[in-house]
C-alpha cells in the first residue's frame, strides 16, 4: 500500500511538472507541439490523480482571470470598449478603437510571439493539453467511469479555447489530435463553419460524459458540468448566428439558414436545465460577486480564488479600492461618459425621457436604474468599506487620501467588511479571495432573449428582460419597466444590447457583445470621462478642515444641488491626443501576428490586413 502510494505521488508530480514546465522549453518551430508524453511515462494517464493535476493546469491557463491580473499589453485590443476609459493607458486598445491610429498586424497577440506555458501566451498550449489528454485517458487503465468524467471536462475546455479563437479569428488551424514529435500541421486555417462545428461536436461530447458529474462545492466548485457544457453551448450558437458571424442573416448561405432557430433551442435548453438545477438570480444585484459558493444561486461557471491558499489569489480587491482603503484604482474600473450615460432612469426609460423620473446632468446619479447606485461610488455617496457601514467616498480632485480624476468608483467587486490593511495581495495570500464568475443565469437569461426576439417571440423576450429589471429594483412605471418602449425587433434587440451593457458593467463583456453584434463600428464621438472638481468658489481647506475628527465635507448633503454646486462641478475630460472613435469594420476579424504566420504553416491572412486573402466568415 505504501508503495503504490509512493509510486502515484511521484507520477502526479511526474504530470504536474509535464503540464507546468515543458511548454516553456519547447523550440518555437514546434508551434503546435506538445511533447509526446506517452515517451516520459504512459502509466501516468492510468493514476486519477496525476492526471486531476493535468486538468487543474488546463483550468488555470483556460478559464478567465479576474480582470487584469493576466493582463499583458497584447491584450489590450480585447477589452477594448466604449465601457472603460482605457485600461492603464494601453496604445493596443486605443489603437482598437481607431483613436491613435490603425492596428497593424503585430499588435494583434491572442496567439503570437509567446511560446511558454503561462496563461495567455499561446492558446494553442491550452489546446495541446486537451489533446494530449483526450488522445491517452481512453489507453490508460483507469476505471471507465473516471475517464468518463475527466474527458468531459477536458473537451469542453478545449471547446472554450477554440471559441475564444474564433470569436477574434473567425476560422483558425484546427488541430484535434495530439501532435506528435516528428509530425508538422500543415492544415492551415480552416473556415469558421468548420471550427463553430467541432466546437459544438466537443460541447455534445462534454454533455453525454458529464451526465450525473456534480462536484459539488469545495473542491469541486469550478469544474465543469453538463449544466455548465449546455450553457457554453447554447452561447457558441447564440454567436454563430449573431452578426458578426451571420451579417446578413444566413442570405449569404442560404445551407446554412435556420441559424436563429438552432440557438434558440439551445438556449431554451440551457435555460430549462439552469432552472431545474434551482439557478436563479441573486436577490440584490451588489451581491452578485460578494456571494460564494452554494449560497449564490446565479453563478454558473465560475473561476475559484482563495485569500488562504497559497497562490489561488489575486489584487481585484486592491485594483478596485480607493487609496484611502488601501487599494491603489485601476484606470481599467474608469467609466466613460458614454457608460454613465446607458443606464436609464428610475422607471426603465432612457435618461431624460422619462417625466417620473427626471435627469439633471449636474445631479447625474439620481432617478437612475438601480443598477447605477449599486455599481458606482460617487462623489459624497454611502460606501461601506473596512466594516463601516456609513463611510463616505469623495472622488473630487485634490480629495486628500484618493485617487483622483474619477468621478465614481466601481464597488461591484469590493469586500465592505474587509479591513484596509487586508486589502493586498502579497507572498501569494491575502486580498479578497473572491471568485470571478465567467458565466451567470443573467446572461443565459439574455441570451435567451436575444434568440426569442430574433425568432419572433418579443413577449418572450421582454418577460425575461423584465424578471432582470424587476430584480435590479426598476420601477414598472407607465411603459412596463421601460419595455413597452420597445415596439419591435430591431427596438429590443437595441435595448437588450443596452441591457447587458448595464448588467454586466465591468465584467469584462462589452468588447465581446460590440463585436458580436457589429455595433462596433458605429461608436462615434470622443473619448471621454466625467471628472469632479471643485467649484470656482470653493475652499478645499474648508472642506477638509477637522473638526472632533471629523472632516467637514462629511457633514455636507450632496443630494441637495444647492449644495452641490456650491462646492463642486461637473467637467466632462476628453484627452486631445485621442482621435475620435473610428473602427474599421474589418477589426471583427483580427489577423494573426506575423510570428505565427512565419512559425506556422499555410497560415493565410485575414482579409481587409494587408495582403489578405482567407474570409473569415466562409
Amino acid at each position: 500500500m505504501i508503495k503504490q502510494l509512493k509510486n502515484n505521488i511521484k507520477k502526479s508530480l511526474l504530470i504536474l511538472i509535464l503540464a507546468a514546465v515543458l511548454p516553456s522549453c519547447v523550440n518555437k518551430d514546434k508551434f503546435f507541439l506538445l511533447p509526446d508524453t506517452e515517451g516520459i511515462d504512459a502509466a501516468i494517464w492510468d493514476n486519477e490523480g496525476s492526471v486531476q493535476l493535468h486538468l487543474n493546469r488546463v483550468y488555470d491557463v483556460v478559464v478567465p482571470w479576474f480582470p487584469i491580473q493576466i493582463q499583458p499589453d497584447r491584450f489590450g485590443v480585447h477589452v477594448a470598449s466604449d465601457e472603460s476609459y482605457f485600461p492603464d493607458g494601453n496604445d493596443h486598445a486605443k489603437a482598437a478603437l481607431g483613436l491613435v491610429g490603425v492596428l497593424g498586424v503585430n499588435d494583434v497577440r491572442f496567439v503570437g510571439n509567446q511560446y511558454r506555458g503561462n496563461p495567455g501566451d499561446n492558446k494553442y498550449w491550452d489546446i495541446a493539453r486537451c489533446n494530449d489528454a483526450i488522445t491517452n485517458i481512453p489507453k490508460g487503465s483507469m476505471a471507465p467511469d473516471r475517464q468518463r468524467i475527466l474527458l468531459g471536462q477536458y473537451y469542453a475546455l478545449r471547446a472554450v479555447t477554440y471559441f475564444e479563437l474564433v470569436k477574434v479569428y473567425g476560422g483558425v488551424p484546427l488541430i484535434l489530435e495530439q501532435q506528435l514529435e516528428n509530425s508538422v500541421y500543415m492544415g492551415g486555417r480552416k473556415s469558421a463553419r468548420e471550427c463553430f462545428d467541432a466546437i459544438i461536436s466537443d460541447l455534445n461530447t462534454s454533455i453525454a460524459m458529464l451526465e450525473g458529474f456534480n462536484p459539488g462545492d469545495g473542491d469541486g466548485r469550478g469544474k465543469v458540468t453538463k449544466l455548465i457544457a449546455a450553457c457554453i453551448k447554447a452561447k457558441v450558437l447564440f454567436y454563430w448566428a449573431s452578426p458578426q458571424f451571420n451579417p446578413t442573416n444566413d442570405a449569404k448561405h442560404p445551407y446554412q439558414a435556420g441559424r436563429w432557430t438552432d440557438a434558440l433551442q439551445a438556449n431554451k435548453e440551457a435555460y430549462d436545465l439552469c432552472v431545474a438545477a434551482g439557478k436563479r438570480l441573486m436577490p440584490n444585484y451588489i451581491d452578485i460577486f460578494r456571494t460564494e459558493g452554494t449560497a449564490n444561486t446565479e453563478a454558473i461557471f465560475v473561476r475559484t480564488y482563495s485569500s488562504t491558499i497559497n497562490a489561488r489569489g489575486h489584487d481585484g480587491e486592491y485594483r478596485n479600492r480607493p487609496n484611502s482603503e488601501g487599494g491603489s484604482y485601476n484606470s481599467f474600473y474608469t467609466p466613460t461618459v458614454k457608460m454613465l450615460d446607458s443606464y436609464p432612469m428610475r422607471d426603465g426609460k432612457p435618461r431624460g425621457t422619462s417625466s417620473a423620473y427626471p435627469y439633471d446632468e449636474t445631479m447625474f446619479w439620481q432617478n437612475r436604474d438601480p443598477r447605477f447606485e449599486a455599481t458606482f461610488a460617487y462623489n459624497g455617496s454611502v460606501y461601506p468599506l473596512s466594516g463601516n457601514a456609513t463611510r463616505k467616498q469623495w472622488t473630487y480632485n485634490t480629495a486628500v487620501n484618493e485617487s483622483n480624476g474619477n468621478a465614481v468608483y466601481v464597488k461591484r467587486f469590493t469586500t465592505p467588511g474587509l479591513t484596509s490593511g487586508a486589502v493586498r495581495y502579497s507572498n501569494n495570500l491575502g486580498g479578497s479571495g473572491m471568485d470571478w464568475i465567467d458565466l451567470r443565469f443573467a446572461e443565459v437569461m439574455l441570451n435567451y432573449a436575444d434568440c426569442l426576439n430574433e425568432t419572433g417571440n418579443i413577449a418572450g423576450a421582454k418577460d425575461l428582460v423584465r424578471q432582470i429589471r424587476v430584480r435590479a429594483g426598476v420601477i414598472q412605471g407607465d411603459a412596463d419597466y421601460g419595455l413597452g418602449l420597445a415596439g419591435s425587433t430591431a427596438d429590443l434587440r437595441t435595448l437588450i444590447l443596452n441591457e447587458r451593457q448595464i448588467e454586466f458593467a465591468f465584467e469584462n463583456k462589452r468588447n465581446a457583445d460590440l463585436r458580436r453584434s457589429r455595433t462596433m463600428h458605429l461608436l462615434t464621438g470622443s473619448m471621454s470621462k466625467l471628472e469632479i472638481q471643485l467649484s470656482s468658489t470653493a475652499d478645499k481647506a474648508i472642506l477638509e478642515a477637522v473638526t472632533n475628527g471629523v472632516m467637514f465635507r462629511e457633514s455636507l448633503n450632496v443630494n441637495d444641488k444647492t449644495t452641490y454646486t456650491r462646492y463642486f462641478r461637473n467637467v466632462t475630460v476628453a484627452n486631445a491626443t485621442y482621435l475620435p472613435y473610428n473602427v474599421p469594420e474589418f477589426h471583427y476579424f483580427y489577423t494573426f501576428h506575423n510570428d505565427f504566420v512565419n512559425f506556422g504553416a499555410n497560415i493565410a491572412t485575414t482579409i481587409g490586413w494587408p495582403g489578405g486573402t482567407f474570409d473569415p466568415l466562409d
